[in-house]
This record gives C-alpha cells, sequence and structure tokens, in this order.
C-alpha cells in the first residue's frame, strides 16, 4: 500500500508499514555536482511528475571505515549498503499513519564528518512514528566534498569564506523540513534535532550559529555536545585553508577550476596523505565546521560564555566507555561526561533552563568491550534485532525505556512521563545525571 502526499517540491508517493509510513529519497536540494561543488546547496526547484520516495539513493562518496570493530558493527550487512555519489542531498521520514499534528526530530548522523550516512543499519524511525514522533534522517556531504576550505575557494565566494558545505547542508535541510513537514502531518514549529559524535557536534554547530534561529525547537547531543572539555575545537578558515592547500599541492592542480574537474574517486585517494600531513594530533578530526563569521560566528564555548547559543530545551550525555575515556577509569573522569556537566550548568548561570544529562553505561553482550561511543544507537533507535549481539529480554526493556526517554522530550522538552524513573535536570546544586543501564 502507498500514501500520496503533496508538498511545495510537488507530489511525493510513500509506503505504508506496519504502524507508519516511510518516504524514503526525497531531495532537499540541487545535486551539488560540477559546477555546484563546494558551493552552498540550492533549494531543490519543483518536480513535475509524482516521486516514488521508495528508494534510500546515493549516501556521500567516502572512505571505508577503518576500525573493523565498527566495520563489524554498522557495515558488515550488505543489505544496508548504499551506492556513493556526489548527487547525495536526501532525506528519509517516518510519519504516523494515522492524521495529526506530531512533533519532528531530524537525525544527523555521525562519523568523524569523513562517513556515515542515514540508513544504516542501527538507524530506523519506526519506533518514534509508533510514539507519535516524525522522524527524518539526513544525508550530507562529508569530508572533503562538504568541509574542504581554500583560498581558492574563499576568493570566489560572494561573502570571501569557504567550509561548512556539510553543515549548510544540514540547515538546508531543516528549512525543507520546516517548509514542507505539515504535509506530512508533522508540526513545523516543534522540530527537535539531533545527532551523536559528528552528529551532536553538528547539532552544537546549528544550536550556535545565527543561521538557526526559528527553525528549531529543541536539540539532543549525544557524545559530542559539551561546554569547555570535549570534542570541540575552534578552526580558523585560515587553518583550514592551509590544508585545503596541501590537497591542491598533493593533486598537482594548480586553479579552482582544474580541481573542481578532479574525479570524485582521486579526491577520495588524496584523503590518507592529506590527513598525514594536515590531520596530525587531530587525527580524522580536522575536516570539521570552520568558523566563517557566516554559519559560525565565534568559538563553541565563547557562544556559550556569551549567551548566544539557542535558547530551547537540551538533552546530552555519553557512554561509560566513550571516545577521550582512559580505560579502566571512573566514567565521571571523562571529558565527555565532564563537558556534558558543564553545558548544563552553564545555561543555568546563562538563567536558562539547565539540560537533562545521562550516562549510557549498560555494558553491551557478546564481548568485553563496555559501553564503547555509539553503543547506545541500538537502543535509542529500538533496531536490537537487527544486531550480531545477544541481546536479552533487559536490553529490550532498556531500549524501551530510552525511546521513551527522547520522545518524551521531542513532544515537550521533558522526557519524564509515569511509570519511568523521575530524570531531574542536571544543576549546580543536584549534578543528577541518568544513568541508562
Amino acid at each position: 500500500m502507498n500514501k500520496i502526499i503533496e508538498t511545495s517540491c510537488g507530489k511525493i508517493r510513500g509506503q505504508i508499514r506496519d504502524g507508519y509510513v516511510l518516504y524514503r529519497g526525497i531531495p532537499y536540494a540541487e545535486p551539488p555536482v560540477g559546477y555546484l561543488r563546494w558551493r552552498p546547496p540550492v533549494k531543490k526547484g519543483k518536480w513535475e511528475h509524482l516521486l516514488e520516495a521508495d528508494d534510500w539513493k546515493n549516501i556521500c562518496v567516502q572512505p571505508p571505515n577503518i576500525s573493523e570493530m565498527y566495520r563489524r558493527e554498522f557495515y558488515s550487512d550488505s543489505a544496508y549498503q548504499r551506492p556513493m555519489d556526489e548527487d547525495c542531498l536526501f532525506l528519509h521520514v517516518w510519519t504516523p499513519d494515522q492524521p495529526g499534528r506530531y512533533p519532528v526530530a531530524v537525525w544527523i548522523h555521525g562519523g568523524a564528518f569523513m562517513a556515515g550516512y542515514s540508513s544504516e543499519i542501527e538507524f530506523d524511525g519506526a519506533e518514534y512514528a509508533r510514539r507519535g514522533v516524525i522522524l527524518v534522517s539526513v544525508e550530507y556531504r562529508c569530508n572533503l566534498f562538504g568541509f574542504l576550505c581554500h583560498p581558492w575557494l574563499t576568493e570566489e565566494s560572494e561573502n570571501k569564506r569557504s567550509g561548512n558545505y556539510g553543515i549548510l547542508d544540514q540547515l538546508c535541510a531543516v528549512e525543507w523540513v520546516k517548509e514542507n513537514i505539515s504535509a506530512f502531518g508533522g508540526d513545523p514549529e516543534n522540530i527537535t534535532v539531533f545527532g551523536q559524535s559528528a552528529g551532536a557536534m553538528s547539532v552544537q554547530t546549528m544550536i550556535s550559529s545565527p543561521k538557526a534561529k526559528g527553525l528549531v525547537a529543541k536539540a539532543i547531543l549525544q557524545s559530542g555536545g559539551s561546554y569547555g572539555e570535549g570534542l570541540h575545537r575552534d578552526l580558523t578558515m585560515q587553518e583550514a585553508e592551509s590544508y585545503g592547500v596541501i590537497l591542491s599541492d598533493i593533486l598537482g592542480v594548480h586553479s579552482l577550476d582544474e580541481l573542481r574537474r578532479v574525479p570524485a574517486s582521486e579526491l577520495l585517494d588524496a584523503l590518507p596523505e592529506l590527513s598525514l600531513r594536515a590531520g596530525g594530533e587531530f587525527g580524522p578530526l580536522f575536516l570539521i565546521p570552520v568558523i566563517d563569521g557566516d554559519v559560525l560566528d565565534r568559538g563553541y564555548y565563547q557562544a556559550m560564555d556569551e549567551g548566544k547559543i539557542l535558547d530551547i530545551p537540551y538533552l546530552l550525555g555519553s557512554t561509560k566507555e566513550d571516545i577521550l575515556c582512559t580505560p579502566g577509569s571512573n566514567p565521571e573522569d571523562s571529558p565527555l561526561y565532564r563537558g556534558s556537566v558543564a553545558f548544563s550548568r552553564k545555561l543555568e548561570r546563562l538563567g536558562r533552563e539547565p539540560a537533562y544529562v545521562y550516562l549510557f553505561s549498560r555494558d553491551l553482550p557478546g564481548d568485553s568491550l563496555g559501553a564503547w561511543h555509539s553503543s547506545e544507537l541500538w537502543y535509542m533507535f529500538g533496531t536490537l534485532d537487527r544486531s550480531w549481539r545477544p541481546f536479552n529480554e533487559h536490553d529490550r526493556q532498556l531500549s524501551k525505556v530510552m525511546l521513551d526517554y527522547w520522545t518524551n522530550f521531542m513532544k515537550t522538552g521533558n522526557p519524564n512521563q509515569s511509570g519511568l524513573l523521575p530524570w531531574e535536570p542536571c544543576t549546580e546544586a543536584n549534578t543528577f545525571v541518568m544513568n541508562l543501564i
């Protein structure tokens, strides 16, 4: 069975599933290819024919995941592998199958800004739709395609800036959602952006950006949101441009036209050497959002110090064995844990509502890795049955609890409901951190 709706771009046909309707592969911007490579996204124009939203479409061109553990965990099932192409600016929507005016959640995937995609095996919006929340997942440009700065690109642009194309993609997608989600039964005034790892860093970029004003009602930051310490660094355009110069040197090109004509596969082949010469102490986190005076007009923590982030409800946290954790150390000594607590306390000092903070500490069954970075994704998407791990009834109950907390927050800005353990805000006087175990 299927369902047809009409948006500002044209008619779309989705597929009716068990308790929800799924629309896959909706283009929200023109293909960023040729002349549009390394330019801000161009809003998608109107299509004349009915769009069959029945396919995941392309993901951004990206290197293979270098971690054998993550490859086994999330990328070993060929049924979830998608074609790579620069033409990748699509989004996917899961909606309840009954008419209504539902809250909306926009998911930003992680992957160190280098890789990842929004239809990975662990991601799914079905459980959100069944709980009365429309979920939208977004593909955006990663690595060199999404975050390259270069003096040539800066000189070419009208505002003399380069980089941040991937963040501009995300903002363009949220704008598309705000304009069109009513057709899906969504409330354009109740949009939550949420993401994990680089997705959470993207969310913090958005809530720190003047461009997000009026777009976002709530935010969830998983293993990437912070104040004072964490994964963020304030990358200047000058430093980022120096990486671009290294790239053009590696490729042996002498003009922007030549650079734009380099095949995507050759750009990808240049990444390892560029990472060695430019990444340095930052490893893969060097092709990242940049302070360009437009998307970001100041540093991340400066934005918080000056009260320039969006004044909206927040939920954030980390995992017990998260990235930057010292093996065997107390989770409370983790920079991401401390950065999450500090984020909430800073909100309180700004005279705003403090955040809801969590620690995911369930040791996943099947090996001895514990509650590693990204391990909560199986639970808060309700996709345990897709995993190779021997999850039990306790894991399934924890997944249901997390889905309830997350969707309650998306609906009201408060994760609590009758029957769940009370989740208090994290304040100076009461450092409450919900232990999800």
